[in-house]
Formats: C-alpha cells, sequence, structure tokens
C-alpha cells in the first residue's frame, strides 16, 4: 500500500497560491506529520489527500489506498451512545455479531486507555477521552489512510501528552497515518514530518 505525490500544488486564486512543488511517498505503517504556518495549507493537503480535494497542479497515485477515516479536532459521537457503542459500530458494519464486536471494541478501548470509561455515554467523555475515542474508532474501521487534522488544539496539557502518547501508538499499524499540527510534541510522536512549504523538515523523533 503506497501514496505518492509528485508536485502539488494548490492555488485558490491566480494570487493566492498555498503551496508548490510538494512531493513525498507515504507506505502502509507511516506515522507523518504535516508542518507549516497557519494557512500554509495543512489541512487542505489532508483534503487532497482523502481524494476530496483535486490540486491545482501535480498527481497523488493511491495504490491499495481504498478506505479512509478523518479524526477531526473537535470529537464528534451520539450523547448517549457509550464509548463501547462507538468502537462496536465499525465491526457491526463489517459483519461481525455483536458479542464478537462488543469483545474487540473492548479489546480496542483498554489498548487506548479507554477501559474505565466503556461504558460511559459520550456526552460524559472528558474532552481528551473522547477526542482517544475518536482514534479507537478509527482503527476499528481499518482505514487503510488515517488523516487526523489537529488533535490537540482544543486540550488541556494533560489531555493532549495523552492523545500524543496514543497517536505514536499508531505507528506500524496496517493504516498510513498522516497528522497536521502545530503542536510540536504531536510532531515529535509521529516517524518524520513534511513541510507543507515543500521543504524537508527532517526526521521529529
Amino acid at each position: 500500500m503506497h501514496l505518492t505525490c509528485r508536485d502539488l500544488v494548490v492555488r485558490f486564486r491566480p494570487d493566492v497560491e498555498l503551496f508548490r512543488g510538494l512531493s513525498f511517498d507515504l507506505t502502509q505503517g507511516d506515522l507523518v506529520s504535516l508542518t507549516g504556518p497557519s494557512g500554509s495549507g495543512k489541512s487542505t493537503l489532508l483534503e487532497v489527500l482523502a481524494g476530496w480535494r483535486a490540486p491545482t497542479a501535480g498527481t497523488v497515485s493511491r495504490n491499495g489506498v481504498v478506505t479512509v477515516a478523518w479524526v477531526f479536532q473537535s470529537p464528534v459521537g451520539v450523547a448517549r451512545r457509550s464509548a463501547l457503542d462507538h468502537v462496536a459500530l465499525p465491526f457491526l458494519v463489517q459483519g461481525t455479531r455483536r458479542p464478537g464486536a462488543d469483545a474487540r471494541a473492548a479489546e480496542l478501548l483498554d489498548r487506548f486507555g479507554l477501559a474505565a470509561v466503556a461504558d460511559r455515554p459520550f456526552g460524559a467523555l472528558s474532552g481528551g477521552e473522547a477526542q482517544r475515542l475518536m482514534f479507537t474508532r478509527a482503527v476499528a474501521k481499518g482505514a487503510d489512510l488515517l488523516l487526523v487534522d489537529e488533535p490537540t488544539a482544543q486540550l488541556d496539557p494533560a489531555s493532549a501528552a495523552t492523545v500524543n502518547r496514543v497517536l505514536g501508538e499508531l505507528a506500524g499499524t496496517r493504516s498510513i497515518v498522516v497528522v497536521a499540527s502545530h503542536d510540536l510534541a504531536t510532531q515529535a510522536a509521529c516517524d518524520r514530518t513534511i513541510d507543507v512549504r515543500g521543504v524537508p523538515a527532517g526526521v521529529a523523533t
């Protein structure tokens, strides 16, 4: 599974160009952060990678990348449904019977430090717990490409540290994981960084 970008350009108007000449290769198990100042196009690049926005120029090749999951900076869930329900749903959609779906969901919740809140309604979760739940649900979906947009932007330092630890555990999974973030700790949790301005940023860890 590979995702290859060559000479990407995104331009909104003739006088508004976010980035130019952006080229990189991603493969299964990669955990990569996108860096750059505000307005440089990190979130827009996530949309391009997902296939939701066409670049002005350049190419994106998705070899074996079929399913995409997105973790937004504001967690979204059903207030009265439990954390377990949120993670079990992807398994149910895949055809797993309810007892098996619950068991697999419980294993993932434990992996991401959420076993204690498995039965808690989404609306009663803290910000950090809800964000970790979004990661857990995305892993349950088994997405080929996991896109994460500013996961710690609205969290307190302690919750952000926990989310960054969980993010680091996504390295080496079956997914390609791409994270857009200003947070230096989030960037450090990733294997490498890509500067959206097209300038190599080196290794983050």
